[in-house]
This record gives structure tokens, sequence and C-alpha cells, in this order.
């Protein structure tokens, strides 16, 4: 027997049947839609959010990581400065370094190193002079020559004040006593005024 509805719906004609059928399709689609599309719609412009947010952060990360590769090369770049400045002109007198090369400036030229005496450091605005008087012999060129080794080394070292005296002849070789001044130089930590946060007065003048 069949039940109120069904007698219901075979009273109806058929196109009053195909519009029910097709209301109960539309019915059952929005449901589904509903219920489960539009969930996984969220889901979905969730995920793309949070893609472009990791997008976003990468960039970030590998612009931040650009200029850490950037700071570090800069700061290799400037502790290297900082190493070839320091053996120009090193921070301190460095006196056994100063005779070191003054000896093998001497031993390169060939002459007779007779004697050294370091003099009193003269104190400049941003460095000191380290004076060292010395007395040797040789032949001209290898007087010469032993200002040009001297002049070679990386530390910034002047020869002045050359006297040449006392020629005596050997063989066919004239040798003379020479007294010169040699001069390094180093540098000296900026001054502070008396509320350190100054630096130091002008400079007079920048060794040569």
């Amino acid at each position: 027997m069949a039940s109120p509805i069904q007698a219901q719906l075979a009273k109806l004609p058929p196109i009053a049947k195909v519009g029910t059928g097709a209301g109960l399709v539309l019915v059952l689609f929005f449901g589904y839609w509903f219920v489960f599309y539009s969930d996984v719609a969220a889901k979905i412009e969730g995920a793309q959010r949070q893609k472009k947010s990791l997008r976003n952060d990468l960039a970030q990360a590998q612009e931040a990581q650009a200029n850490y590769i950037a700071d570090r090369g800069e700061l290799a770049l400037r502790e290297q400065r900082a190493r070839d400045l320091n053996k120009v002109l090193p921070p301190d007198a460095e006196e056994d370094a100063f005779l070191s090369s003054v000896q093998q400036a001497s031993n390169a030229a060939g002459i007779d190193l007779k004697g050294y005496a370091p003099l009193e450091e003269v104190t400049q605005a941003f460095y000191a002079k380290v004076p060292m008087r010395i007395d040797m012999s040789g032949k001209f060129h290898q007087i010469a020559k032993f200002a040009y080794e001297l002049g070679k080394v990386e530390r910034i070292i002047n020869v002045e004040n050359i006297e040449l005296t006392d020629a005596k002849t050997t063989g066919d070789e004239i040798v003379l006593r020479a007294r010169c001044l040699a001069t390094a130089f180093h540098a000296l930590a900026p001054k502070k005024d008396a509320r350190g946060a100054g630096p130091a007065p002008k400079t007079e003048g920048t060794p040569k």
C-alpha cells in the first residue's frame, strides 16, 4: 500500500514531478556545498594565505642572509685593512721590530753596522716618531742601498740627515763612515676631552 506522500506525488502532473525532483536535487546540492565545499574552500583559502606568508618570510630571510654575507665581507675587508695599517703604522713603538728591520737592511746592503742608539720618542697629534741614530761604514752604493732597503719594509721608516765622513781607500774602493737618523712611526690612540666625547685636536701632519 502506497504512503500518503507517494499517493500525492502520483497525483501530480509530470511537469510538477520533474520540478519537484529538480528542487530536491538543488536542495541536496546546496546542502553539499554548504557542508563540504564551503569548508574545503575555507581551508584552501587559509592554505593560500599561509603560502603567501611563508613566501614573504622566505624573501625576508633571503634578504637578511644577503645582508649578512655583505656585512661579513665588509667586516673582513675592514679587518684586513686594519691589519695592513698596523703593519705600516703599528699601535706601539715595536722597537725590537724596528731594530730587526735595520739589521735586515744592513745585511742586504752589505754595510758594516757599527752601532745604533734609540732616541727619545717624539709625540705628535695622532702618531709618534721613534728615532734611532745609526752608525755604519761601507761603500757609497752600499750606504745608498741601505737607505733603499730600509724604505722597502712595510712599516714607515724614514732615513734622513745622512753624514758621510772618514773616506778611506781600500784597494780600488773607497769606504766611508756614515751616520744617519732612521725614524719609524707608530699610531696613538685618539685622545678624548674632559667629558670623554671628542677626538684629539687637529693633526699637524702625517708621516711620509
